[in-house]
């Protein structure tokens, strides 16, 4: 069993944050906030895995009153460094089983953060876990990517997913557990001018758009839309990744 608490410890929490490029850029961000602003619809949201505050913060900022779960101190203490417990309220816990409320019009996990969740019985519940937290009615929202077995060669267990200048990703696959860990190499110049590489893996469990959307009529859920990315394009065979939103009842 991986250890989160000391995946994301104080290291990768200081380091989690590229301000206004990657996942942090407004290119990122405008379209996120716009679609959970416009599903919140006046109402609270919690987001379940609040990190160091990416989407929470410019959620509040807004005008849509967010609170958060979140099992890693480390990340939390990040957080409260760019904004106070009384503006953005987070409860220290799994978000398979942690608490933060009741009533809400706006559950959300985003950034692939189900899958830190290693087991299909944790994943589950995970939905049951929103829907305690909604009001009836209430939505659902998950970010996800989508598994690239076709890319995966036969006899490798492993592809290369990202290589740029300073960074590449190198995913390898168990596909009869449906896992996948994440190889994080990031390279910089050493004192000689050579090249030194530090490594950070993260583990996932990989989910398919079918499984999920049971996991989610399990729970009282049942899916209303699905797009591509925040940009509500089309989802389609080709796409990567999805943004799905699932509705309470």
């Amino acid at each position: 069993m991986v250890d989160q608490q000391q995946l994301w410890d104080v290291d990768a929490a200081q380091n989690y944050d590229t301000p206004g490029t990657g996942m942090f850029s407004p290119e990122v961000l405008g379209p996120t906030i716009e679609v959970l602003k416009d599903l919140s619809d006046g109402g609270r949201a919690v987001e379940f895995a609040i990190g160091t505050g990416r989407v929470a913060i410019p959620l509040a900022e807004s005008g849509v009153e967010v609170a958060g779960i979140e099992l890693s101190q480390a990340m939390v203490a990040r957080l409260r460094e760019k904004v106070a417990e009384d503006r953005i309220p987070v409860v220290l816990g799994d978000m398979a089983t942690a608490s933060a409320g009741e009533d809400f019009a706006l559950a959300y996990l985003v950034f692939n953060t189900i899958s830190n969740l290693l087991t299909q019985d944790e994943q589950v519940e995970c939905f049951k876990n929103a829907a305690r937290h909604l009001r009836p009615g209430g939505c659902f929202v998950i970010e996800l990517w989508v598994p690239q077995l076709r890319a995966l060669p036969v006899g490798h267990g492993g592809t290369v997913e990202v290589s740029e200048p300073g960074y590449i990703l190198v995913d390898t696959v168990d596909v009869l557990h449906q896992r996948v860990v994440s190889h994080h190499f990031h390279f910089e110049a050493d004192v000689d001018g050579g090249r030194q590489a530090e490594v950070f893996r993260t583990p996932h469990r990989y989910i398919w758009p079918s499984e999920l959307d049971l996991m989610a009529r399990l729970a009282g859920f049942h899916l209303e839309s699905r797009w591509a990315g925040w940009n509500c394009d089309p989802f389609t065979a080709e796409s990567r990744g999805h943004v799905s939103v699932y509705r309470l009842g």
